[in-house]
């Protein structure tokens, strides 16, 4: 005998009543994929400071042309809730006040893999394309290279470029932004 066990999959909606009930709390490291309240890694030291470096960049580069949002959610769909380290997302009067940014508003979204970068690959890049997010980078740590994606189509990016130290990356979504990889990671 076969006992199937049904899986519950939470809407957004339910997931921000969890945190409002406080079953799950601000500090819980976790975030909603497909239904799913899934953990997420850690943050090391090396990973923060990638993340600081970038945000402290692209405000720069934009100046207050767009928001740079660091990990906090974006709705990808009604099942669909990631917390990216960082994302660029068209600038607002309310900064979002009423509501986190949906996949329309995001012009360039960043991935830090420190122990993730098989799951934000494997797992997170398809959603994002799925959702068309224009531009995707995850930042390997551990490798030392930026992989670029763009020019999503019927769920894949049809455009994927690996950047290595000693590369400049241009944002395509934002022209303004080109970075070299040496400064992404602290090697210069």
């Amino acid at each position: 005998m076969t006992i199937e066990i049904a899986r519950w999959q939470f809407s957004v909606a339910d997931y921000a009543r969890m945190l409002e009930t406080g079953i799950l709390s601000e500090d819980d490291q976790v975030e909603l994929i497909e239904g799913d309240v899934r953990p997420m890694s850690p943050i090391g030291p090396l990973h923060a400071a990638i993340v600081k470096r970038l945000n402290t960049f692209l405000n720069a580069a934009l100046g207050g042309s767009a928001l740079v949002s660091v990990q906090d959610p974006i709705r990808l769909s009604d099942y669909t809730e990631p917390e990216p380290d960082l994302a660029v997302v068209r600038a607002r009067a309310d900064f979002y006040a009423t509501g986190h940014p949906q996949a329309e508003d995001v012009l360039l979204l960043i991935e830090v893999a420190d122990t993730s970068l098989d799951y934000d690959r494997d797992e997170k890049v398809p959603r994002y394309a799925r959702a068309m997010v224009p531009e995707v980078w995850i930042v390997d740590v551990h490798g030392e290279t930026v992989e670029q994606y763009t020019n999503p189509r019927t769920g894949i990016y049809r455009t994927i470029h690996l950047l290595k130290s000693g590369d400049t990356l241009d944002c395509v979504t934002l022209p303004q932004v080109r970075i070299r990889l040496d400064f992404i990671l602290g090697n210069e």
